[in-house]
């Protein structure tokens, strides 16, 4: 889509439009339960390699979803037609999804309406972003690397959302969201650097400082020498500390632990890493893309998961936490991950004061190797290098790494103040840089 045609697309549904289409089903329902759900996205991306713009596309999707309950057996069907017929037929489609289901012994009624907190969501500046302004963010990336001849691969995008959640009990929630990324890779030959970045603001992206700092990774990797595979000293870069992380969250979940297959089965309230770290959520934190409410309909708070190392909080759906006498369930929308009494100020202090270690970017392809001591394995990527009495002294080939984060993380050495960390698994958070003493590469990689 052109730049000129981007103010055809239809308005964005409003809360007072979704308030009326949840109405609109709430009169015709027949179930003891009715919940209608809205999901309402205007997202655009611009994507270029080997220096040129290869794909600038718009696309919009809208989907309002209707549950119903006749007790415990539930039913849910959706459309993208907000239409009076369409969302009748779809009423009807619900229902009768219900009235065959079995019950559901975890089934639970919306929750109680709830005043959430208004946040700043959406920025103008980002909702009226188009392809315009996401091929100049490209082709500026492009410039810098032409300049350079390098090859520059990456993404620009922008997304706006209406989300909504309303029940018959007279719960109510509507939440208008925009975010924009960029990504970029810069080839150099064999080798590759790489940055990130993601905001709620497309004018915070800082595509020249990125691009330089990538088009510098990229220059520095060049000819790599090979180091044996074995424990080492690291450094690990904001990006690479939250690709491990990203894995210890996702293993909080209450269900698992109740199953016993959770790594932190029986150790709630337990010091799990070293007692320097805390994760919090920080909904309210201007750079992270913390919301007002979640899709069950529930409010996001501040609230602290992992307390100077000790585990306080497990992730739970409704029914968990009703199971564990959880009134306010945490969320983890917007995390921050902060070492007590961190000294370095940037990157270049941590490297500064090292005498040995191995300087790692960035992580990617994580899997589960073992769930149960969460040891998982992927390689590095996009600028590894070695460091000696304090400074980069070559760049090394990438390793594949066998490790747990909950054994590295059990000792910190050094670490910043917490940093923007985007990957592609993680989303986005705030995180350090960190010096571990040890972790342990498991082979070299042969690309």
């Amino acid at each position: 889509m052109s730049a000129g045609n981007a103010n055809r697309w239809p308005k964005m549904t409003g809360r007072e439009e979704f308030r009326f289409l949840a109405d609109l089903v709430f009169t015709r329902s027949s179930g003891d339960e009715t919940i209608v759900t809205l999901h309402d996205v205007h997202s655009g991306t611009t994507r270029f390699a080997n220096n040129q713009v290869v794909q600038n596309v718009d696309t919009r999707r809208g989907t309002l979803a209707i549950t119903v309950a006749f007790g415990r057996r539930h039913g849910t069907a959706s459309t993208t037609d907000f239409t009076a017929g369409s969302i009748h037929d779809t009423l009807a489609r619900a229902e009768r999804i219900a009235q065959i289901s079995p019950e559901d012994p975890e089934y639970l009624p919306a929750p109680e309406p709830f005043p959430f907190v208004a946040r700043e969501t959406a920025r103008p500046e980002t909702t009226a972003a188009g392809p315009a302004r996401r091929l100049e963010y490209a082709n500026e990336a492009i410039g810098h690397c032409r300049m350079e001849n390098l090859l520059a691969a990456g993404v620009v995008s922008t997304s706006a959302a209406s989300v909504g959640i309303a029940a018959n009990n007279g719960l109510f929630g509507y939440e208008a969201r925009a975010d924009a990324r960029f990504s970029l890779t810069v080839q150099a030959g064999d080798a590759t650097g790489w940055s990130a970045a993601a905001h709620r603001s497309v004018d915070h992206l800082k595509i020249q400082e990125r691009t330089l700092a990538a088009i510098a990774k990229a220059k520095r990797s060049r000819e790599p020498i090979e180091l044996p595979a074995g424990p080492y000293p690291v450094i690990f870069e904001p990006a690479a500390v939250a690709g491990l992380w990203t894995w210890l969250m996702w293993s909080l979940d209450a269900k698992s632990y109740d199953k016993g297959t959770s790594p932190f089965a029986g150790r709630l309230g337990a010091q799990i890493l070293d007692d320097r770290l805390t994760l919090c959520n920080e909904p309210d934190h201007n750079d992270l893309l913390g919301a007002g409410l979640t899709f069950e309909g529930l409010p996001s708070m501040p609230s602290t998961w992992i307390d100077h190392g000790v585990l306080t909080q497990l992730a739970h759906d409704r029914f968990t936490a009703k199971t564990h006498g959880v009134q306010d369930i945490p969320t983890l929308d917007a995390p921050v991950l902060s070492v007590k009494g961190a000294v370095c100020g940037n990157l270049q202090d941590l490297i500064k004061r090292t005498d040995y270690a191995i300087l790692v970017t960035n992580f990617w392809y994580i899997r589960t190797v073992n769930p149960v001591d969460l040891t998982v394995t992927g390689m590095t990527r996009d600028g590894t290098f070695l460091v000696k009495k304090g400074e980069i002294v070559s760049a090394i080939k990438n390793f594949r790494f066998h490790d747990s984060p909950l054994r590295a993380f059990q000792q910190i050495d050094a670490a910043t103040g917490p940093m923007e960390a985007v990957t592609a698994e993680t989303g986005k958070m705030l995180a350090p840089a960190m010096v571990l003493p040890e972790f342990n590469f498991s082979s070299v990689t042969r690309f």
